[in-house]
């Protein structure tokens, strides 16, 4: 993971500092949290198109927090399951995180402004190779409890959805379930265990979400955030 000190453009400057500037305008701090992991690794070189990068290597460092290129701009890399918490009560300003997370939590506090288009894969319904769809309360295993929930209601079945953190393919192999929801990406755990899919969910991606109260008092440094992310998404389509 490369981490460089390259010079930011001046709209990315504003963005992330927090500081009066030469026309004496007030331009706020930003913090931005980023879930660890895939959605980290693709997001850098994201960010890295509009002229952040990181001073720190979150592959050596200990440090919680972390220094960008861009001044006042600091980034906290974090569970997945963290960053809507974070950003709700605007411990962060911003955070990346997948869509997947998005659909099980509240999004109460949270704008979702853009699809950034990266860590893509899908929440899809698998079960055994050959097994027969007979059972009229299905019992599921998955970590995303209520996406399962929602999913299966609109389908009019009574499943049973059991939570699990991980490991979901052991599920139907032991007879812990007869189906599993997760998310998958090329297909090749399901069938090196025995499971195919049955049913595409949703498509996944990861968002950018904001505070709504960052929005409001750092209305131009969050908004220019935005765009300028908005630009990169676009060029890099």
């Amino acid at each position: 993971m490369s981490v460089s000190k390259k010079s930011s453009p001046s709209s990315v400057r504003k963005s992330g500092a927090s500081r009066v500037d030469g026309a004496g305008i007030m331009v706020h701090a930003l913090t931005l949290a980023v879930s660890k992991g895939r959605v980290l690794n693709e997001a850098l070189p994201l960010l890295g198109r509009v002229g952040i990068t990181l001073i720190d290597d979150p592959s050596s460092t200990r440090k919680l927090v972390l220094d960008t290129s861009v001044q006042n701009l600091k980034l906290l890399v974090i569970r997945s399951q963290d960053v809507p918490t974070f950003v709700r009560y605007a411990s962060a300003d911003l955070g990346i995180v997948g869509k997947d997370v998005l659909l099980e939590q509240s999004t109460e506090g949270l704008y979702e402004p853009l699809d950034l288009g990266i860590a893509r894969c899908r929440m899809v319904v698998a079960a055994p190779v050959g097994a027969v769809d007979d059972s009229r309360r299905p019992r599921v295993a998955t970590k995303y409890v209520n996406t399962a929930n929602r999913h299966f209601a609109r389908r009019g079945i009574q499943a049973e959805v059991v939570h699990l953190s991980g490991s979901m393919e052991l599920a139907p192999i032991t007879g812990l379930a007869d189906r599993i929801v997760d998310l998958v990406d090329t297909g090749n755990t399901l069938k090196a265990n025995g499971l195919v899919e049955i049913e595409t969910i949703v498509d996944i991606s990861s968002r950018l979400v904001v505070n709504k109260g960052s929005m409001k008092m750092k209305h131009a440094a969050v908004t220019q955030f935005i765009e300028d992310l908005r630009l990169a998404v676009r060029d890099h389509v």
